[in-house]
């Protein structure tokens, strides 16, 4: 409902005009205010409207507060009231306060905006207090529902417009105090209900200052959040880019330049049957590395949801292990439940790259003839993968970061693959006397059944 140093219209907030509570600082550079609860009014954030649902439930509650006030004490005002007119009077003024308190607060979705937007109309709220003080005296507990029109103020206007209405305010109780002077108690009362209603001031600017002040630093906290959450999910996704990078297209590049040299070296000395083979297999993996490319290009472009989609993670490492032990010559051993693995497309996907990634080093640097992967399930909780061989293990320093200074990606992307589905990738030996990767996976929620279910059912 208020409007912003930018001059902008804001909701409720019909002339758009600034408001006292908004004034901007001479000299300053930017026109905005100094921060400072003595100094000036704190600046409202960019974004306002939390701040200012807050700040009209406050004034909506000052108005309560009055009016309760105004119901409690005008009985006691009554009955110390002389008879005749001034008793008369008293009512009067305790009957117009709580008609008007009440028409206030049912309608400051209207009487709020219109108070923002022209603070002259303060003038009706003086009208009533200096009728309670006249009516009533200073010294009648009806005195002390004045003391809501500094808050109020303060709550809608700031220091400065909180500083006019209640200087006004203590010139209308001097002169409620000057028609009442010879009333008993007149005196201590009258400096009593000044001293509340400066309080009161102070009070309504504080709370206003502190909200706009929460405000921007609320704002501020969301805007390093939103930063941060971009930061990370850029870097997740370059982190994923590479994993996938290197795990497809990379490691078939790779095997592409080693049979490309194979080619170039034989080719003085080779029989044609030889040469043709060669090139066979170079082509084999250009071709590879291409739709390989072309997979990446399409997952990057993909819009469908995979969370419904489900593949048999058994089956697939069958299928994997068959191409693997074909392309190699290794002998390789399966081991994998009778019934289906029904995972989710990303948990089955990371599995599967984590074991071709597994058999692509076997292949390369472990100069093993046997290889073995066991997939298992741990009843319904998580799923486990073994992929060991016979070859030479791994070096005593094999940590993924180490490798990746060095340029091996391989082992970290890995890791991270595994963490990314909340579970654990552990390296060791394996039963075969080489290598062993031990992988273990909560099962997601997602997955249909359980082999051993499935198998139970049969």
């Amino acid at each position: 409902m208020m409007s912003s140093r930018s001059g902008r219209r804001t909701p409720g907030h019909p002339s758009g005009r600034g408001t006292p509570g908004h004034p901007s600082t001479p000299g300053h550079p930017s026109g905005r205010s100094t921060p400072g609860y003595l100094e000036d009014d704190a600046p409202p954030p960019a974004s306002v409207r939390l701040q200012l649902g807050a700040l009209q439930a406050l004034c909506r509650q000052t108005v309560a507060v009055r009016l309760a006030m105004v119901v409690i004490g005008a009985p006691f005002a009554l009955a110390h009231a002389p008879h005749g007119a001034p008793r008369y009077a008293a009512l009067a003024a305790a009957v117009l306060g709580v008609m008007g308190c009440y028409a206030v607060l049912r309608d400051w979705e209207r009487v709020g905006p219109r108070l923002l937007a022209h603070p002259t109309l303060m003038a009706l709220d003086l009208l009533f207090v200096a009728t309670l003080l006249l009516t009533a005296s200073p010294a009648s507990p009806l005195a002390y529902a004045t003391v809501c029109t500094p808050l109020l103020s303060g709550l809608l206007y700031g220091w400065r417009g909180a500083g006019v209405i209640t200087g006004l305010q203590l010139a209308v109780l001097l002169t409620g105090f000057r028609a009442w002077h010879n009333h008993p108690g007149a005196g201590t009362s009258t400096l009593l209900v000044a001293g509340f209603c400066i309080a009161a001031g102070i009070i309504g600017v504080t709370l206003r200052n502190l909200l706009f002040r929460f405000g921007a630093a609320g704002e501020a906290l969301s805007e390093a959040n939103a930063r941060l959450a971009a930061a990370e999910a850029v870097e997740s996704e370059r982190a994923r880019l590479a994993r996938e990078m290197h795990d497809s297209v990379a490691k078939t590049l790779h095997g592409l330049a080693l049979a490309a040299d194979a080619l170039a070296a034989s080719a003085d000395h080779c029989d044609p049957e030889t040469l043709q083979r060669q090139a066979t297999l170079v082509a084999g993996a250009a071709r590879r590395a291409a739709a390989e490319s072309r997979d990446l290009l399409s997952d990057l472009r993909r819009r469908t949801d995979f969370t419904t989609a489900h593949l048999d993670v058994a089956a697939e490492l069958g299928v994997r292990t068959r191409e693997f032990a074909g392309r190699t010559g290794l002998e390789v051993e399966l081991k994998v439940p009778d019934a289906p693995l029904l995972l989710p497309h990303t948990t089955a996907h990371h599995a599967l790259a984590i074991t071709a990634e597994a058999l692509e080093n076997i292949h390369r640097h472990a100069r093993a003839t046997r290889v073995r992967v066991e997939l298992d399930v741990t009843g319904t909780a998580a799923f486990d993968l073994r992929i060991g061989d016979d070859g030479a293990g791994l070096p005593p320093d094999a940590a993924p970061e180490e490798l990746a200074r060095t340029g091996h990606f391989g082992l970290l992307g890995m890791v991270e693959r595994a963490a990314s589905l909340g579970g654990r990738l552990r390296l060791g030996r394996s039963p075969l006397g080489g290598a062993g990767i031990h992988l273990r996976v909560p099962l997601p929620t997602t997955a249909p059944h359980a082999p051993q279910e499935e198998a139970a059912h049969a």
